[in-house]
């Protein structure tokens, strides 16, 4: 594994090298592996140049990366394609004799993340990305798009600290009509296939948008907003020049793409599911493999969300019946039980402050029984944010991840706080744990410390499968010993996790609605119909990764199950978890090889 220090001397080694570069084949006695993973991490961000800045690398001799966007409309997928192609090519015509066994890893996933994007890609509509998790039949909808995707960006990972920012912050705005229109053409190419999605979710995006256009020129709206913040002291009239851009040629695109979707509404249906679309059951086989890493198939993930149904509920009956509540389904007193005094949070602003509070509180409880779990500490480097408010109809309660790789910007846990009453002292403790530490911000400082390519690339079934595994780890460090109501919301947060493998399948495989989708999940985790609501629908817009969750946590438990067995006295926990951070995000059967070597070794 290379070093951060040595790391970033190799992308300042590697400074001449374009971006732009086209792929050059790798001859056999030119075999530098690291040389030409980092080209193509390069060549990757010149495409998706956001990722440049969420990771913090938008600087020197690569800081137009930070003034640009990517191009989603058919021409953008067509370079992407044509991308992975040539890098598949020198991929394979790399040797391997003589890497040591992190390269030998890195080769292999970006081969594995490449292919399965580029088999996305051949599909007939749709976004397929690369190495990301918000793969979707449906190019614009209430968690996907430029017009959720730009306001987060820029204000969670844009930094204005003089005016070349400020001057590229104007520019990535300049270049936002164009991503919208590249992405109108794609929908409306989709429309014209018979391809448009569920009505109810056309419903919740046309609000959305309605809503961001209406508020975009503002100067706290979603657009202005940051900028007049971060540039406060910036000598210049920033506030004015980007609210000029966005009035002039942001709002007209806005209205072009809500024109669209208007259309597409029209000619809806209620079905949820990929099954009544053109080439659905393709597409979601798809959809579950680059979801889970795996083959399973929807009836095998079905099956097993059920099993672990069972089990996780007879967890929680013992739970509720040490609390008095013994009469009704368990989902019934789950929810009985979170109406208790003291549960839950105040309305309004004061509620939402102490969310946030409560949050950080959990964070700050568990960083000193990390070493019990691991070699050696991360910085988990992160901050509490709320989710920008247009966002927050279609997304989840919470999400987060890491910061720069460089550390100048915290990771954050964006939490959703358009209903405070989704969240309480049940629910909020796993949140804290999967998104943040030692969850998603955590396993995601351990991946910037291999090449850059490793810290682009992701693997939903790894990334969700830690996350939840964190959970389990928070448990397991006795951080819910003196908190019943903790450890109860614990075990509905894996029940929630189970309950997609039923849902998801149950969606777009067996033909179920949304009000029988609604009533399964509700019945079996107990947690408020609004939550449910935003987590069916998300189902619904991303079909597979909802499955990634409990897959990749039983995998990571099965592969330590495998060491204690094969080590006896010789395994410590800190070891196997360290084995697991330090391989990277990588697909389940990698992650594996990775166990057998810390095994061996």
């Amino acid at each position: 594994m290379i070093s951060h220090v040595s790391r970033r001397e190799t992308l300042i080694g590697l400074g001449a090298v374009s971006a732009t570069a086209s792929a050059r084949a790798i001859t056999p006695a030119g075999n530098d592996a690291a040389a030409l993973l980092d080209r193509l991490a390069w060549q990757l961000l010149a495409l998706v140049p956001e990722r440049a800045t969420t990771l913090g690398v938008d600087t020197g001799v690569h800081a137009g990366l930070r003034r640009t966007l990517e191009d989603r409309s058919p021409a953008g997928v067509a370079a992407r394609q044509q991308f992975l192609r040539s890098g598949l090519r020198d991929l394979g015509r790399v040797s391997r004799a003589g890497l040591d066994a992190s390269m030998a890893t890195s080769l292999a996933v970006t081969q594995t993340a490449f292919q399965t994007a580029l088999d996305g890609m051949a599909l007939p509509y749709g976004v397929a990305t690369i190495g990301d998790w918000r793969n979707t039949p449906y190019g614009v909808i209430q968690n996907v798009g430029s017009w959720l995707d730009v306001p987060q960006m820029l204000d969670g990972d844009q930094p204005v600290r003089d005016k070349a920012d400020a001057e590229a912050y104007l520019a990535r705005l300049a270049a936002m009509p164009a991503q919208l229109d590249g992405e109108t053409t794609r929908i409306r190419q989709a429309r014209e296939q018979g391809v448009v999605p569920p009505s109810f979710l056309l419903d919740k995006t046309i609000v959305g948008m309605t809503g961001t256009i209406a508020a975009a020129a503002k100067t706290d709206g979603p657009l202005v907003g940051p900028l007049a913040r971060k540039a406060a002291a910036v000598p210049g009239d920033w506030t004015t020049q980007a609210a000029r851009i966005v009035a002039r040629s942001i709002v007209p695109a806005l209205e072009r793409q809500l024109a669209e979707l208007r259309a597409q509404r029209a000619v809806a249906t209620d079905a949820a599911g990929l099954g009544t679309r053109p080439h659905g059951p393709e597409w979601y086989a798809w959809g579950l493999r680059a979801g889970t890493t795996t083959r399973r198939s929807a009836t095998e993930l079905h099956e097993m969300g059920r099993a672990r149904l069972t089990e996780l509920q007879a967890q929680m009956d013992a739970i509720l019946r040490k609390a008095g509540l013994t009469e009704g389904s368990v989902a019934e007193r789950t929810i009985s039980y979170q109406r208790r005094p003291g549960i839950g949070f105040p309305d309004g602003d004061e509620g939402r402050r102490q969310i946030v509070a409560y949050m950080q509180a959990r964070v700050d409880a568990i960083r000193p029984r990390l070493p019990d779990a691991f070699r050696k500490l991360a910085r988990g480097h992160l901050e509490i944010r709320r989710m920008p408010v247009a966002q927050e109809p279609g997304a989840p309660a919470a999400y987060g991840g890491p910061g720069t790789i460089d550390g100048r910007e915290p990771g954050k846990v964006w939490v959703n706080l358009g209903d405070p009453s989704i969240h309480n002292r049940v629910t909020i403790p796993d949140l804290v744990y999967h998104e943040g530490i030692p969850g998603h911000v955590w396993q995601g400082e351990y991946a910037q410390r291999l090449p850059l390519m490793r810290s682009i690339l992701a693997f939903n079934a790894y990334s969700e499968g830690w996350a939840l595994y964190a959970e389990q780890l928070a448990d397991e460090l006795g951080m819910y010993a003196d908190d019943p109501a903790g450890r109860l919301g614990y075990l509905m947060g894996l029940a929630w996790r189970a309950v997609r493998l039923i849902v998801d399948t149950g969606i777009h495989a067996l033909g179920w609605s949304r009000d029988k989708a609604l009533a399964e999940f509700i019945a079996a985790t107990g947690l408020p119909r609004s939550n449910a609501v935003s987590e069916v629908d998300r189902y619904c817009a991303w079909p597979g990764q909802a499955c990634g969750y409990e897959v990749g946590r039983a995998e990571i438990v099965a592969q330590r199950a495998r060491a204690k067995a094969a080590l006896g006295p010789r395994y410590d926990l800190r070891d196997f978890d360290q084995a697991v951070v330090d391989g990277g995000n990588v697909p389940l059967d990698v992650l594996a090889m990775n166990v057998t070597r810390y095994i061996k070794g």
